[in-house]
């Protein structure tokens, strides 16, 4: 009977091992294509001795680490009807993890604390579709009608620079709680959207 259970454990051991996720870096053929359009068409230079920011970019702000350091930059495109938000970190820097929120700002599109601060545990997008030590991506499909809509975003990241690790954020306005968390806004018509229509 010992033995019995000991080889059912070893089963379920190796059926959990099997059923593991696959990693985030492999990803789908036309994801690739999406990502490679979107570096060729906004010139990214990600990693490079500067932030990288251009104006190519529909939305480009600086990512802000421990209040202080620029370490890098989110920016946003459109391509073929997904948003590309993109958080590149420069060579002094490392990018963790991430988490972000993003939706229409006439809806309730961050979770928020009772005293205003941001959730980033409850913020809907944690997993990037493409992650390296300097570059996080995330493809979102943009609903389709969205072509005039106002949206509103929330990007945090965990990043490791030349004195440790520090909490980061994409720059823009302060929530009205007592952190200095931050989130930026953006209109889809000011957006030149790539590979056609949205």
């Amino acid at each position: 009977m010992k033995t019995t259970n000991k080889l059912l454990s070893l089963l379920l051991m190796l059926s959990v091992l099997a059923c593991s996720n696959e990693p985030i870096s492999d990803f789908s053929a036309d994801t690739e294509n999406v990502l490679d359009e979107t570096r060729e068409n906004t010139s990214m230079d990600n990693g490079s001795s500067d932030s990288g920011l251009n104006e190519e970019h529909c939305v480009n702000t600086s990512l802000m680490a421990g209040q202080h350091y620029e370490a890098g930059s989110v920016t946003i495109d459109i391509v073929d009807g997904n948003l590309i938000v993109t958080y590149a970190v420069t060579e002094d820097w490392e990018i963790g993890t991430t988490h972000l929120s993003i939706g229409s700002c006439d809806d309730d599109w961050v979770p928020l604390t009772g005293s205003g601060n941001p959730q980033i545990g409850q913020f809907e997008f944690t997993e990037p579709t493409s992650i390296t030590d300097n570059e996080v991506v995330y493809i979102i499909p943009l609903p389709e009608g969205d072509e005039n809509e106002d949206y509103c975003f929330s990007a945090h990241a965990e990043v490791q620079g030349p004195n440790g690790g520090e909490t980061a954020w994409a720059e823009g306005q302060q929530f009205s709680g007592n952190s200095w968390a931050m989130y930026d806004e953006f209109n889809t018509s000011s957006c030149t959207s790539s590979g056609g229509v949205f």
